[in-house]
């Protein structure tokens, strides 16, 4: 990924989607030839010269101070993930090339499978990616057998833009697949020289038009908690809340947990699922299988 094309991207569609009148500015008579701010109406706000923003947009980064980053983060109305991926997209050169170091393969900690065996809900640990490093027996029913798929293809991604079944479970889909796509977009801001994440995102443009129009918006986020409206072949609809929970030891590691509201279809249609694959609730015996 060529990071002064993402800096440059990532401004323009930040300071396209802000009218002048949003930002506080009286608009200039006449037909404007971009949809939001100028340039030079994002330097106006940031306190700094068109000249020097213009230099940043264009991907220059080198002797850019934090206080600029912040100015202009306050001038486009960044919230924290876009101001984190402005500064992850800015940070200086001598930062990025440390960080050109092959990335270490990430384990599960044993205590954390155990922890995926205790539970009598769907949970999935999730990585670098978007990747699926371990789920318990109910999440690979609810979703898909990541188990049984090639390692590489373990991917939250690839399932939701490559596979067919994606579409039919998530009753919202066009939903989770903007969630998933602006999480991979967050974490290719930090890792924009991973060889994986470029053989994910090739492939994914290559075989998903949805992916390549989602992706040239750089929308970025980051998820903590939310709902998901299932409609599984087996149980049928359901709706779960979920957790992101973070891991400790591996800050690119998170355990993510779903839950039906108590005594709620929701919660019947999760216990046939769990009945029709053995599992079962409650505190019973399981026999969850993990993606080790």
């Amino acid at each position: 990924m060529d990071r002064s094309s993402e800096i440059r991207e990532f401004l323009r569609t930040r300071r396209a989607r802000i009218t002048p009148e949003q930002a506080g500015l009286v608009p200039h008579g006449g037909a404007r030839r971009v949809p939001g701010l100028r340039r030079e109406e994002v330097a106006q706000l940031a306190g700094v010269s068109v000249d020097y923003y213009i230099r940043l947009e264009r991907g220059r980064t080198q002797g850019i101070s934090e206080t600029v980053l912040e100015a202009v983060a306050r001038a486009l109305q960044l919230d924290d993930t876009e101001r984190a991926h402005l500064f992850d997209l800015a940070q200086p050169t001598a930062a990025r090339a440390r960080r050109k170091r092959p990335l270490a393969p990430q384990r599960v900690h044993p205590v954390l499978y155990r922890t995926l065996d205790s539970l009598d809900v769907p949970a999935v640990v999730q990585g670098r990616r978007t990747d699926v490093l371990a789920a318990n027996k109910l999440a690979h029913t609810l979703y898909t057998d990541f188990e049984a798929r090639p390692r590489r293809e373990r991917n939250f991604a690839r399932f939701v833009f490559l596979d067919e079944a994606a579409r039919s479970l998530y009753a919202d889909w066009d939903q989770v697949a903007g969630d998933c796509l602006a999480m991979l977009r967050l974490y290719a801001g930090r890792h924009p020289d991973d060889p994986q994440l470029t053989e994910l995102i090739g492939e994914l443009s290559l075989h998903s038009d949805t992916f390549r129009r989602m992706w040239a918006d750089h929308d970025v986020q980051a998820h903590t908690s939310g709902t998901k409206r299932l409609h599984h072949p087996i149980a049928g609809d359901l709706t779960l809340d979920y957790l992101v929970l973070a891991v400790e030891g591996d800050p690119e590691q998170t355990l993510t947990i779903y839950t039906p509201e108590p005594a709620s279809p929701s919660a019947e249609a999760l216990a046939l699922l769990a009945g029709w694959t053995g599992t079962v609730l409650h505190g019973q015996p399981r026999g969850h299988r993990y993606s080790r």
